[in-house]
């Protein structure tokens, strides 16, 4: 049997992008732009996609697309005889499952906050009352795990329908409700009262803000959110390789992909920085920014509850993408090594996924006792900095290496992977500049991310 397809290039496309647009655009890109001084830090951070992101990408589609396997057996496959790129497998493949693990839990808060809007849960409450809701959200460890499970049933139910019929066909009419919600709460909030300053922080580069910051605080926070907005590293980019075919290069493809992700997240940031100018809340919150913050804005607003409805819907969808294109990894790791039907891939790794998941759920009541990082830290946080500080720029490193090395799969085969169909082309001049300097800025990063969270 061969491999399964996508229908079409559009599918293809959406489906990367879904995997790409996930919490990282919707709910870490705009309070870190409002930490790190606003239109200023857009640029720096659009530039590093560009330089940084993109290469790393369009290597990843390679190896997919050159093995038609997942990260599972993809270096087993193109690697020299001999060699052991294998062993990145299971390291993939552990990316994959930790990202889930916390992955979920934020999913079903999204999912949940749909329900409590509709319902009007928030009506009345001032800013400590909004608060107050999410605290009793997060005390309650039965209700996270029926949202998770919601969910976990949900996304795989999804790839236990294959890829054209069940990824490809839902995906795509997700994308498209995501993007026509996101351009109409950004309407919305462009015209509102008093959105103004919002809306010049958020589009007028003021690099004086960046100095108040600190350069390379800026430069580095850029560098990161580049980096995990993407999910690349895993192997999560390199599955939707294997399932394309050789009509079109991938750099062509690649660009497609990022653009889709960046418009997305700046979409974010236009719902976002006029709203809380308008209301005068501070929008560099931190990751309580969506679940505290906003609704408080939305409770203000005229149409609020149908408004902040509409928001958690689109939200569920950008986080649902993600979920099931990482799912769908994941059920293909199962299918690749074992050989087993989908449907059996699918079953086992749903109860994995669910068991997995609990100690993110637990971390914030019942186990809010273990601080891995000192005071005031959880299991998500554990979680969350072994996939962005560890597991993600680890992994690009290895496919960096492996696509440029001769000890690897090299960059001749590499460039002729990515350059074969119509469209843009890898330029073979930047051979220096992703064989020697982005590795470089790769480590940087993982070191940069140690140096921060233990010796600052």
């Amino acid at each position: 049997m061969g491999r399964e397809r996508f229908s079409s290039r559009l599918g293809f496309i959406l489906i990367s992008a879904g995997c790409a647009i996930g919490l990282g655009n919707v709910w870490r890109f705009p309070y870190i732009v409002g930490q790190y001084g606003g239109a200023a830090f857009v640029l720096i951070y659009a530039a590093f996609l560009v330089l940084l992101g993109l290469p790393i990408i369009v290597m990843e589609y390679s190896v997919g697309r050159a093995s038609q396997k997942s990260a599972a057996l993809s270096f087993d496959v193109l690697e020299p005889k001999g060699t052991k790129w294998h062993f990145e497998k299971w390291f993939a493949m552990a990316g994959n499952y930790v990202l889930m693990m916390f992955y979920t839990t934020v999913a079903g808060w999204l999912l949940l906050y749909v329900f409590k809007m509709a319902k009007g849960d928030f009506v009345g409450l001032d800013a400590d009352g909004v608060a107050g809701e999410f605290g009793s959200v997060l005390a309650n460890p039965g209700l996270m795990t029926v949202f998770m499970l919601l969910c976990v049933v949900f996304c795989f139910s999804i790839c236990a329908m294959g890829l054209q019929n069940g990824v490809e066909k839902i995906t795509k009419m997700m994308m498209v409700c995501l993007l026509f919600l996101m351009v109409v709460l950004a309407i919305n909030s462009v015209r509102m009262e008093g959105g103004r300053p919002g809306l010049e922080f958020y589009l007028k580069p003021d690099f004086g803000k960046i100095q108040e910051v600190g350069v390379g605080k800026v430069v580095f926070a850029a560098l990161g959110q580049s980096f995990f907005t993407l999910s690349i590293g895993i192997g999560a980019m390199a599955i939707f390789g294997s399932y394309i075919d050789k009509e079109r290069s991938l750099t062509g493809e690649a660009i497609n992909v990022l653009v889709l992700d960046t418009l997305v997240a700046f979409m974010a940031g236009l719902i976002i920085f006029p709203a809380c100018a308008a209301y005068g809340i501070e929008a560099g919150q931190g990751p309580s920014l969506i679940f505290i913050t906003l609704p408080n804005v939305f409770n203000h607003m005229a149409g609020g509850r149908f408004w902040g409805t509409l928001f958690f819907v689109f939200m569920t969808f950008a986080a649902a993408s993600t979920v099931t294109a990482v799912f769908q990894n994941i059920v293909s790791f199962a299918t690749d090594l074992t050989g087993c039907s989908i449907k059996k891939a699918v079953c086992v790794n749903l109860v994995v996924i669910a068991v997995l998941s609990l100690p993110c759920v637990l971390g914030f009541n019942l186990w809010s006792g273990f601080m891995p990082f000192g005071e005031g830290s959880n299991v998500l946080d554990l979680e969350d900095f072994i996939v962005s500080n560890n597991l993600l720029p680890l992994g690009s490193l290895v496919y960096l290496m492996f696509c440029t090395s001769r000890y690897g799969w090299g960059f001749e085969n590499f460039l002729k992977e990515a350059n074969e169909g119509k469209g843009v082309k890898f330029p073979r001049q930047v051979r220096a500049y992703v064989t020697y300097v982005i590795p470089l800025i790769v480590l940087f990063i993982f070191v940069q991310g140690y140096w921060s969270k233990f010796f600052q």
